[in-house]
């Protein structure tokens, strides 16, 4: 692939990628398709009205995975990209999403991405989704990720969300439906700062009996940044759900956590938890005593509190 310098960066933080996968991938960049590669078992293929691709998984396919990095970085840019993944029964398979958007310029620029997962019976997915932002520009960078997840019988997923670094507003929304004893983990990573805002949302529906989900954010907001977690499980019958929000808040930011449990059967045992708090002093004057300065103990806690 003829990638620049910026690019290159932008896709080893997004898809920790050095060098072109082995495996099935495509690469978009700056609103087109750059680089695809298919295998016996995962066929990728262009959405009729060039919107997306669709994600082919054959059925009993096991320790392969799928990178679908997108790059922006050109100022101005804006696109909405619909993906659909068709995981088959009893595969196991790891998906890297993750965009990262490059402003040097003073328009905004915006990526929307739509992912669907329609995960067969006994079907396990690792999903892992990175968002990053970087540029010296006045343009803003803007990523709105929605992804739904449809769990058949025994399937499981697990989905790690990470946003750490440049993207000036972000709203994620996620739905999720799981049938008869399958599963779901979520794992989200989130930090803002300056002026950034993100809207993080979760509507998790457990259907059928022994559906589990457990959803779980840790997030810090620095300077005069502003986040909103809105995370909900409900259970339609005998199940288990916990969702939890864990926050640091710091300088001017705010913090607004909204977890939420929607009982439908006499025994959906859900639980949800919340906290946001700051920095413990004991916890600075303890590193600083091993020779760290106070910012770098601050950073030294932020880095262990979102690991």
């Amino acid at each position: 692939m003829a990638l620049n310098e910026i690019q290159r960066k932008i896709i080893e933080e997004v898809a920790d990628l050095h060098k072109v996968p082995i495996g099935a991938y495509n690469f978009r960049i700056d609103g087109k398709t750059e680089s695809r590669n298919t295998t016996a078992n995962i066929d990728i293929r262009s959405k009729a009205d060039g919107s997306g691709i669709d994600i082919y998984i054959l059925p009993g396919t096991k320790n392969e995975s799928v990178h679908i990095p997108v790059v922006l970085s050109k100022s101005g840019l804006k696109e909405t990209v619909y993906n659909d993944f068709f995981v088959g029964e009893g595969s196991d398979v790891t998906i890297v999403a993750g965009c990262g958007i490059d402003n040097c310029g003073n328009q905004d620029s915006q990526h929307d991405g739509i992912h669907r997962f329609f995960v067969e019976k006994d079907a396990k997915v690792r999903y892992v989704e990175k968002h990053y932002g970087s540029g010296d520009g006045m343009g803003k960078r803007i990523l709105n990720p929605v992804t739904e997840v449809y769990l058949k019988e025994g399937s499981h997923m697990e989905m790690e969300m990470a946003q750490i670094k440049g993207v000036d507003s972000t709203e994620r929304s996620t739905i999720a439906e799981l049938k008869k004893g399958a599963s779901l983990i979520v794992r989200e990573r989130l930090m803002t700062h300056g002026s950034q805002t993100a809207i993080s949302s979760y509507k998790v529906k457990l259907m059928e009996d022994g559906a589990n989900a457990d959803v779980v954010s840790r997030s810090v907001a620095r300077d005069d940044s502003c986040q909103k977690f809105d995370a909900c499980i409900a259970g339609y019958a005998p199940c288990k759900g916990h969702t939890e929000c864990d926050s640091i808040i710091m300088d001017n930011g705010t913090i607004l956590a909204v977890p939420s449990l929607e009982a439908r059967h006499v025994d959906a045992a859900l639980v949800h938890e919340a906290a946001i708090g700051k920095i413990a002093g004991e916890q600075l004057i303890k590193l600083m005593t091993l020779g760290l300065t106070e910012k770098e103990a601050e950073e030294e806690i932020i880095n262990g509190f979102l690991s």
